[in-house]
């Protein structure tokens, strides 16, 4: 045998050397546990007002544990009672007004009205007697035209009167027109979103926590003006609390949203369970954090783990190591 064929038969042996290395380094990956290294991940959230106006109390300090719906810091109310007060005397006038309308005139009014009507009948029958009388005395010279033409006025104008008279009964008892009741209406209905509004406004003035969580910082103190969305406290949500770990593109396919994991941190003994919550689509370069060898230089996708049996020994970026278990039943 030359030395060329040694040379090939050399070459084919390295190669599948190689080839079974690799394939056994990947079953053995396969089949060996998955450990994550990531880092505790809390949310925080801002707290302050929704309106204006001067601080009257402060009640937690930083360090302390709230629950959701605790009472932490209040406004002075006074301004917003005072509009509340004026919103809902609003209410009261529009509601009287469009009672008005709706009821229509009181019998008292219609009687009134009636009463017109028979005066104008009965001033409407004296002059147009008066006219007859005075056109029956024209003829004999005993009454002039310019009699008889004053008398004719007098019967034209009292015979307006009882029309005017007429119609005015006719209002009194149909009542107020549709327009104007829908008119009413609409004018309540603007009184009582005042009233609304001023309610939110002074419901606005106490500061409540929105769920368990931690005081990070107090960043007003009581007599402080503040501006609607001036921050007041910084919390540190305990509920939901996060764990943000990276897997590598061969490990991918061993994990899935609901796989269940074991925490474990450097600072205490105990063990933490949780489940895999979101799986990145994109993937990124290994972050500094991520202090593996394997990993360093590979891409990653990132994941997020709901830890179920949180306590105050998970803080802020702390560093963790994550078992995979299996997924959950």
């Amino acid at each position: 045998m030359n030395k060329k064929g040694l040379i090939i038969i050399a070459v084919v042996a390295i190669a599948a050397t190689v080839a079974g290395l690799a394939f056994l380094r990947r079953a053995s990956g396969n089949d060996a546990p998955i450990v994550l290294y990531g880092n505790v991940d809390i949310r925080d959230v801002e707290l302050a007002f929704r309106q204006p106006g001067r601080i009257q109390s402060m009640v937690v300090e930083e360090g302390d544990p709230v629950e959701a719906g605790q009472l932490l810091a209040s406004l002075d109310a006074q301004p917003f009672e005072d509009a509340l007060q004026a919103a809902e005397a609003e209410v009261a006038v529009a509601t009287a007004e469009l009672d008005k309308l709706k009821s229509g005139s009181r019998p008292q009014e219609i009687a009134q009205a009636q009463a017109g009507v028979s005066r104008a009948e009965a001033a409407l029958r004296n002059a147009e007697q008066d006219f007859n009388r005075q056109t029956s005395l024209l003829g004999s010279g005993a009454s002039s035209q310019r009699i008889v033409d004053a008398a004719r006025s007098q019967r034209d104008q009292a015979a307006a009167a009882l029309r005017s008279a007429q119609e005015a009964l006719s209002l009194a008892r149909t009542g107020a027109r549709s327009e104007d009741i829908k008119a009413g209406m609409a004018r309540l209905a603007a009184a009582r979103a005042r009233q609304a509004q001023a309610e939110t406004a002074l419901a606005d003035t106490r500061l409540s926590a929105p769920t368990r969580a931690t005081v990070v910082s107090r960043v007003r103190e009581p007599g402080s003006m503040v501006g609607a969305g001036t921050p007041v406290y910084a919390l540190s949500l305990r509920d939901p609390l996060y764990v943000r770990a990276y897997v590598s593109e061969p490990q991918l396919g061993r994990i899935a949203p609901g796989t269940r994991v074991s925490i474990e941190t450097d600072s205490s003994d105990k063990t933490y369970e949780g489940q895999i919550g979101f799986i990145s689509p994109t993937a990124e370069f290994t972050p500094k954090s991520v202090e593996t060898t394997d990993l360093r230089t590979d891409l990653v996708y990132r994941l997020r783990i709901v830890v179920g049996n949180a306590d105050q020994g998970l803080r802020q970026g702390m560093p963790v190591t994550v078992h995979v278990l299996g997924t959950q039943d």
